[in-house]
């Protein structure tokens, strides 16, 4: 790893920025991959969409590790640094004691390149910080688990006050926590975090409620999930949740009409990255609504495509995705609204994915009351895997700058490189970086610097016009009147706040030809509270259903008969194929959904089993709406609409649904096990049991289930403690795979490990393997004892005793078992010496290290060469396949092969470099992937499960263990759960396979990249 800039690059650099060396003469190919991460090869490992042209603002001594930017109205570039990033946690990186810096980058000769630093601030308790917002006299930093705002009053570039405008967020250091701040089109900041962020407090650690709803700003004691967005008043105040469920929503973007746009991360690998329109108030189906149970739980009607059943496209509530776009790291994203670029992309999101290090452009058309979009890659790597693009920002002449983080790998919390990093800047050829300083202090000026691109410009000019007040209208009226669409919109939020004269221009808007501008207007109206209902009457009918879908939204917290009339005759233009306006109606109806339904079933007398209909039944969650699920289902309908109607029962709580699940029992319907299966299913337990004709339907459906997965979802939902034998059959049938370890922990959850400790007075030898089998998948207190006493007694076979010391020493409790047992010296050597075998690829090193010794074994010596050596060797693909399979395959999945436990790695050579690959493998413990952090969760009875956690219900947690075997615990019987810091992967597997293996293995991930799936 090149680290430090030798004093001939530094030279080179600086000649390069002297005399403006064109990037396209560099030539690469002669020189090693260390070299060509030197500063002044930098552009020739990028690629520029044909009509733009990428140059080097500024890099490295300049600026280290920049997560995130903003530019200024003189454009300055403004940076945070992170070169502290997650080191508390990884000792290989040191730490900057000083604490990590915001620093201010100026072209002061407008020559395209930055030739002076500022140091702004610089502390420890920005260290590895993830937002910048530059606001005026104000920079807004974001840092779980604070939000800091330094102010510069005398703009000095010193801040004379720091305070926090909110405190209490989790996820310090971690890039699933707080994110960047952005000043929206109406005087507001919105901002976003993802799923580690979890609660926001006040500046004094106060709690704090969401301004619509009343709930708790904290996902632990809401209805909030996950990853959420907000909007606030400048000052912190009044704050609002706008959207939630998302898992890394990395940072969000307005258009000047008020529209909000994000990207948001998958569970690693599963090429689910998505960008998001949201819709307000929306929820975006990253954990299932009801239970917060993970994507891969089973429910009915879920897709059998991967990207779709990741955020629960099929259920009701969910809003769509705009765009699906793979494999990725998805970081920063803008709105661009310059001139500079072309046309198609001139309005539309511009976002960093530095996964598969790419700047794109998401060009977008409307669809119904929501779009559909595309990719267009503006800057790209060629093949420098160490371009990590953090953040994309617009500059006041409209060129785009791009942060780059500059590392072997992504985040992941884990960081390679500690002492490079980039900032580019993308414009037509030739076009040189010049920036008119604005006038803000008369209207013309300051209307003239609300049309700007750059948002900080903006920001500036709307806080100086809504300070000038009725004196600025005139300025405003021309734009208003004369600017382009999305210029008239920035006008518009601040011409109707005006005194007496906001109405007049709100019904101007109204009437507009324009949609975007009705819907601003709408919008406006609705955030100042000026004759909303009567409004969104007015507007009930218009004839573009984007309009509709905001007079929809907007309802969602108005009680009332004329709330409710206004949403049943949206409701009535409703577009049968359009999901985004059916979601939208269902935002503006799950407050009051009883009167809702009421008021479109009288505006329809009565009508409702029309194709629009169906769908309004399906997604309103009325009581009313129950009876006609059955009815739609008795209908016979195509298999995915009668799937997606019983997945609607989930989504009413009340108890009617019982009887009518009971009544389809005794329709024909029944006759097909399936549907019989879907009546049992969804149903509440207690029904189930206490009515005669539905227990025989469910030992009907228990029958030919009998070893699914849906039938053990069944037997643990349902308790059926009655399904004891047949679970015991399945554990101790050798042909059940994975199955079996599920069987055997599930008898022991519904307490009848009882039947497995029989089993060994009456089983035969052959049939005593697979009875131990199971009770080391059991692995609980018991089940060991169990185990121990077979083994300790000499009197049964050598090797069954073999067996039970084998199946003794798998899992937490029994690694901690076998390790008493040898400290104690209470095992024959032939039963230690196998126990302690096993104890050497265990992950607790320090076990590993007590059976070391155990079997008077020297440390073997690390025969591994560092990785800047393993790099220069070459590998074979063909021959790693083989190693991937003896040693990863067990929780990995790549090519179809593996078991699902840890990260896909079916796209990891796109997403890692080299020396990347060789790091996650020798130190597994530094960069873990989010979501798949090591918990020790024990029982009170004293068993302890290791994993990490699937999903998280009010009832009960779902650890992953290995082998990709699901294992619940009700909350009431956990005593403890906790996170651990050492990977759930091996350490020291790089050893056990070897450096000849270990290169092959690098070489055959190296070449995984996505392109068969």
């Amino acid at each position: 790893m090149h680290k430090f800039p030798s004093t001939l690059s530094l030279l080179l650099c600086a000649l390069c920025f002297l005399f403006g060396c064109n990037p396209s003469l560099d030539t690469t190919s002669n020189l090693t991959e260390a070299q060509q991460r030197e500063l002044q090869h930098a552009i020739a490992g990028l690629k520029a969409s044909a009509d733009l042209e990428v140059s080097l603002f500024a890099g490295e001594p300049m600026l280290f590790n920049p997560t995130n930017m903003d530019i200024d109205d003189r454009g300055r570039v403004w940076v945070i640094e992170a070169q502290n990033y997650r080191n508390f946690f990884n000792p290989i990186n040191p730490i900057r004691e000083e604490g990590d810096r915001i620093l201010i980058l100026e072209d002061t000769d407008q020559d395209g390149k930055a030739d002076k630093q500022t140091v702004f601030y610089q502390g420890r308790d920005i260290d590895a910080a993830l937002g910048i917002a530059v606001i005026d006299d104000k920079v807004i930093v974001s840092c779980s688990p604070n939000v800091w705002v330094f102010t510069d009053a005398d703009g000095d570039d010193v801040p004379e006050q720091k305070k926090a405008m909110f405190t209490g967020i989790q996820g310090v250091q971690d890039d699933h926590g707080i994110h960047a701040f952005v000043f929206g089109p109406d005087g507001r900041l919105y901002f976003n975090h993802g799923n580690a962020g979890k609660s926001i407090k006040g500046p004094a650690g106060e709690d704090l409620y969401d301004k619509a709803s009343g709930q708790i700003l904290d996902v632990e004691q809401s209805n909030f999930q996950q990853g959420m967005i907000y909007r606030t008043e400048l000052e912190g105040r009044e704050v609002e949740v706008l959207a939630h469920n998302f898992r890394n929503n990395y940072e969000v973007c307005l258009d000047s009409y008020g529209g909000l746009w994000q990207s948001d991360n998958d569970d690693d690998g599963h090429r689910g990255v998505r960008i998001n329109y949201v819709l307000e108030y929306g929820n975006y189906g990253y954990k299932d609504e009801l239970t917060g149970a993970g994507w891969f739980s089973y429910r009915t009607g879920m897709s059998d495509k991967g990207y779709e059943m990741h955020w629960h496209q099929n259920d009701p509530g969910v809003v769509p995705n705009l765009l699906p776009t793979g494999a990725g790291s998805p970081t920063g994203i803008t709105f661009y609204e310059g001139e500079l670029l072309a046309e198609n992309v001139q309005h539309a999101p511009l976002h960093t994915d530095a996964g598969p290090r790419v700047l794109r452009a998401y060009p977008f058309e409307v669809k119904g009351a929501g779009y559909e979009a595309e990719m267009e890659p503006l800057l790209e790597s060629v093949h420098d895997k160490w371009f990590r693009p953090a953040d994309v920002c617009v500059a006041p002449d409209g060129s785009v700058f791009i942060a780059d983080w500059y590392d072997p790998g992504v985040g992941g919390n884990h960081m390679g490189d500690f002492q490079q990093g980039r900032i580019y800047r993308l414009a037509p050829e030739n076009h040189p970086y010049q920036v008119t300083k604005p006038d803000y202090n008369s209207p013309l000026g300051a209307v003239k610097a609300l049309s700007s691109p750059n948002l900080a410009t903006r920001a500036k000019a709307w806080l100086k016009l809504a300070e000038m007040g009725p004196a600025a209208e005139n300025a405003l009226a021309q734009q208003w009147h004369k600017g382009p669409s999305h210029q008239r919109a920035r006008a518009l939020w601040l011409l109707a706040r005006l005194p007496e004269r906001g109405d007049t221009y709100i019904q101007e808007a109204l009437a507009d030809q324009d949609p975007n501008l009705r819907i601003t207007a709408l919008r406006v109206a609705r955030q100042l509270g000026q004759k909303h209902l009567a409004y969104l009457a007015q507007m009930a009918d218009d004839k573009d259903p984007q309009v509709r879908r905001e007079v929809a939204i907007a309802l969602r917290f108005e009680e009332g008969t004329q709330a409710d009339q206004i949403w049943a005759r949206c409701a009535e233009r409703l577009a049968s194929n359009d999901r985004w306006y059916l979601e939208a109606l269902g935002i503006g109806a799950d407050q009051f959904p009883d009167a809702r339904f009421t008021a479109w079933l009288a505006l329809n007398e009565g009508n409702w089993d029309t194709a629009k209909g169906r769908k309004i039944v399906w997604r309103i969650r009325a009581k009313a709406a129950i009876d006609l699920l059955g009815e739609l289902i008795k209908g016979k309908p195509a298999p995915e609409d009668n799937a997606a109607y019983f997945r609607a029962f989930d989504f009413h709580q009340d108890s009617s649904k019982n009887e009518v699940l009971l009544a389809l029992l005794e329709h024909q319907i029944a006759e097909d096990p399936e549907n019989k299966f879907r009546i049992i299913s969804h149903m509440d337990g207690e029904a189930v049991q206490n009515n005669p004709l539905s227990r025989v339907a469910l030992n009907e459906v228990i029958e030919n289930l009998k070893g699914s997965d849906r039938y053990f979802d069944l037997v643990a939902r349902l308790n059926l403690t009655g399904q004891a034998d047949n679970l015991l059959g399945i554990a101790l049938d050798p042909a059940s795979g994975n199955q079996s370890a599920r069987a055997a922990r599930l008898l022991a959850k519904l307490g009848q490990i009882n039947l497995l400790a029989a089993k060994i007075n009456t089983a035969s030898p052959s049939e005593l393997r697979p009875v131990f089998t199971s009770l080391g998948h059991i692995n609980s207190i018991e089940a060991l004892d169990i185990l121990q006493d077979y083994a300790l007694d000499s009197t049964h076979p050598l090797g069954l005793r073999k067996k039970a010391i084998s199946s003794l020493a798998s899992g937490w409790n029994g690694e901690t078992r076998m390790v008493e047992l040898l400290e104690a010296d209470a095992l024959p050597y032939q039963l230690g010496e196998l126990g302690a075998t096993q104890l050497l690829s265990v992950w607790r090193a320090q076990y590993r290290t007590i059976a070391s010794k155990y079997l008077k074994m020297d440390e073997a010596a690390d025969e591994i060469a560092p990785i800047h050596e393993l790099i220069k060797l070459e590998g074979n693909p063909s021959d790693g396949k083989v190693v991937y399979s003896k040693y990863c395959a067990s929780c990995h999945q790549a090519e179809g092969q593996g078991i699902a436990f840890g990260p896909s790695l079916n796209e990891i050579g796109n997403k890692l470099s080299q020396d990347a690959l060789y790091a996650s493998i020798i130190k597994p413990s530094v960069g873990i992937s989010f979501g798949y952090e090591a918990y020790l969760l024990e029982l009170t009875e004293g068993t302890i499960y290791q994993g990490y956690i699937a999903s998280r219900t009010d009832e009960a947690i779902e650890l992953m263990m290995m082998g990709g075997v699901p294992q619940s615990v009700p909350k009431e019987k956990i005593k403890s759960l906790e996170a651990q810091e050492q990977s759930l992967m091996t350490a020291g597997l790089h050893k056990l396979m070897g450096q000849e293996d270990l290169v092959h293995l690098v070489a055959y991930l190296s070449g995984l990249k996505g392109e068969a799936l």
